[in-house]
């Protein structure tokens, strides 16, 4: 069905982005941005309003529309934060994701065979063997244990290394460092977080290079011998894209294992169900995704105006859009607040929607299918001390998720 809005009152446009105080619920807030929906007006650190996309279907129509640019450096596009502005100035737009076509198709093409259906289904084998691993590293520990960081990054993290041809004893270098990318909040750590993305893009830029003297068989290989050396990419731009898939292809994974696991403890009748009924899982991932929607908040400047649920999107208007709210609309999920591993949340937006849906999604919903049910098979008694209110959680503008995860058994 097609929903129209309202235009709000004017001085109606609340600060923008909102934190969430549970780390799987919307943010106090978004109720009220929903029941204004599907597009409103909402106000960045720096006054300006900008569109905030709310409902499902008007997202879905507008993710694809080549009218709203990705580019982060057309001078009209809207950022979140001041850091988060500083470090894209400081640096070319990131590949892939902060770029428009044609020379979006043209890297996506280059590295979308290394993320197909069937290198994933080969790789199961190894993602099982390292989280059966990970957890008797666990066991022999002992109660209590941090998850995030002897359980939900080491295994992205050695994962996306195999995958792409890391060496596996170098992943501690970038589990510190992405982090410092995508989770440093404030001005004062601005710096650090240029500092580690520059790391890790010297260190792929070496890679590459001891590469092409002695070939492996991931990812980056594949690169060097179809791309770079016909001369479809040059080493800078190579070790770029490296970089990104390197740095979100575990960061993003990490979150969801940790923000999945409190879910579902804190639903235990939806636990119960999976551990009845292991032919659920996969249906349950897609509504881990719909229900927590980590990476809530897409950013947009439309380059044309654009005629839409009764609005108009003025060409340099800056639009953001929360996968939050697209993926709680009442419009397209009944009770779309309830968590119900039984559902069909089919059309979340959870991995994005049109030309930049993500890339390493096959990847992560194995991850995140072997990573659950490795877990609570392993270590039925799993609990979390405290509520997950009481969890420290990431800054509103960055990836969501949890800063620190204590579990016992």
């Amino acid at each position: 069905m097609t929903e129209t809005t309202s235009p709000p009152v004017a001085g109606e446009a609340p600060a923008y982005p909102m934190t969430r105080t549970c780390p799987y619920q919307m943010p106090v807030g978004y109720e009220e941005l929903r029941e204004r929906g599907p597009l409103t007006k909402v106000t960045l650190y720096d006054g300006r309003q900008i569109w905030l996309v709310v409902g499902n279907e008007v997202g879905r129509t507008l993710f694809p529309d080549p009218r709203l640019s990705s580019n982060v450096l057309h001078p009209g596009f809207p950022f979140l934060a001041p850091r988060i502005a500083a470090q894209t100035q400081q640096r070319a737009a990131p590949p892939l994701v902060g770029v428009d076509d044609p020379e979006h198709a043209r890297q996506r093409r280059m590295v979308i065979p290394g993320f197909g259906i069937r290198r994933i289904a080969a790789l199961r084998p190894e993602i099982e063997r390292i989280a059966d691993g990970l957890i008797d590293e666990m066991l022999d520990r002992g109660s209590p244990a941090e998850l995030l960081s002897q359980y939900a990054l080491p295994l992205p993290s050695a994962v996306i290394c195999a995958l792409l041809g890391v060496p596996y004893e170098d992943r501690g270098y970038f589990d510190e460092r992405s982090r410092l990318v995508l989770s440093s909040a404030g001005e004062d750590e601005a710096e650090r977080a240029r500092k580690a993305f520059t790391e890790i893009l010297g260190y792929l830029h070496d890679l590459v290079g001891e590469k092409e003297k002695h070939p492996g068989d991931g990812v980056i290989d594949d690169l060097i011998a179809h791309q770079l050396e016909d001369g479809s990419v040059d080493r800078d731009e190579l070790a770029m894209i490296c970089s990104l898939l390197l740095v979100s292809g575990h960061e993003t994974t990490s979150n969801m294992i940790a923000l999945s696991t409190v879910t579902l403890l804190e639903h235990p009748d939806q636990l119960a169900l999976l551990r009845r009924d292991d032919a659920l899982l996969p249906g349950a991932v897609e509504e881990l995704m719909r229900f927590t929607s980590i990476g809530d908040v897409l950013m947009r400047v439309a380059v044309e105006d654009i005629e839409i649920a009764g609005r108009t999107i003025r060409a340099g208007d800056g639009v953001a859009m929360s996968t939050m709210l697209m993926n709680r609309d009442p419009h397209a999920w009944e009770n779309p607040d309830v968590f119900d591993v039984t559902r069909s949340s089919g059309r979340h937006v959870a991995f994005g929607y049109g030309i930049h849906q993500c890339i390493g999604q096959n990847l992560a919903r194995a991850e995140m299918e072997i990573a659950l049910r490795t877990l609570f098979r392993r270590i039925p008694g799993l609990r979390v001390p405290v509520r997950s209110d009481e969890l420290p959680l990431n800054a509103p503008y960055v990836l969501q998720g949890i800063g620190e995860l204590t579990v016992e058994w």
